[in-house]
């Protein structure tokens, strides 16, 4: 069982910045890969960045490619979305996410991940 708590949310303007965390719990995040994903009120969840267990490999969705950046820190039990040019269509609960799957790549399908945390909420203004 894995728990896992984001933080770093809040208000920005638009072109500002922000990095949200997600701390896990138990020995075993540096096997899991992570995923970040959001949800604007009336809208679907949708994918944002996945990263493997090593950091070595990244996925993000088209949306905020060369914007945004997924990383990780083992040591830490830790997962990061550095948020930069932040737009106000990037508004929306932000949440992270553990895939416990050893197998396979990573995926921007919600419901291949295993543990979700509470999110986070992020709001851009114009």
């Amino acid at each position: 069982q894995v728990q896992l708590v984001e933080s770093g949310g809040g208000l920005v303007q638009a072109g500002g910045s922000l990095r949200l965390s997600c701390a896990a719990s138990g020995h075993t995040f540096g096997t899991y890969k992570m995923g970040w994903f959001r949800q604007a009120p009336g809208k679907e969840r949708e994918f944002v960045a996945a990263v493997s267990w090593s950091g070595g490999t990244t996925r993000y969705a088209d949306s905020v490619k060369g914007r945004f950046t997924i990383s990780r820190d083992n040591a830490k039990n830790t997962v990061y979305l550095q948020m930069n040019s932040l737009k106000p269509e990037d508004t929306a609960n932000y949440y992270c996410a553990a895939d416990r799957a050893y197998t396979g790549g990573l995926t921007n399908y919600a419901p291949s991940y295993d543990y979700w945390g509470q999110g986070t909420q992020v709001t851009v203004s114009s």
